[in-house]
């Protein structure tokens, strides 16, 4: 261990001993911990940062507004005038996302349909 740890550790030592951290929201509970082992550790802590900021890795961004725009596209008419333009845009992302090397299987799936079939008893 070294000595920054080392520090840290006597104070949090120091400061469980002084009672500071009794009855803290969420006292005798697990933590729940983000699974970020797929992210390189030299970009975790800023990764984390921009999460806990509300903002996203761009590709993850672009799978978001990809979902919706799927969505969207299927809830109109297929004669409906925007529904052209909205394709356009759909592709580019999907083109940018498989370019990236995030799969885009969400968009041609069904799954999830088959999942709430299956919740509801169909």
């Amino acid at each position: 261990m070294n000595l920054l740890d080392q520090w840290a550790e006597s104070h949090i030592a120091e400061a469980m001993r002084n009672g500071e951290f009794d009855k803290l929201q969420g006292q005798g509970q697990r933590l729940v911990l983000d699974d970020d082992s797929h992210v390189p550790s030299e970009l975790r802590a800023g990764y984390r940062l921009l999460k806990n900021a509300g903002y996203l890795p761009p590709e993850l961004e672009q799978r978001r507004e990809a979902v919706q725009l799927n969505e969207l596209l299927n809830s109109i008419e297929p004669c409906h005038p925007d529904r052209i333009a909205l394709s356009k845009k759909l592709a580019l992302l999907e083109l940018k996302l498989q370019q990236a090397g995030v799969s885009t299987d969400f968009l041609r799936s069904d799954y999830g349909q088959h999942v709430i079939d299956r919740v509801e008893g169909n």
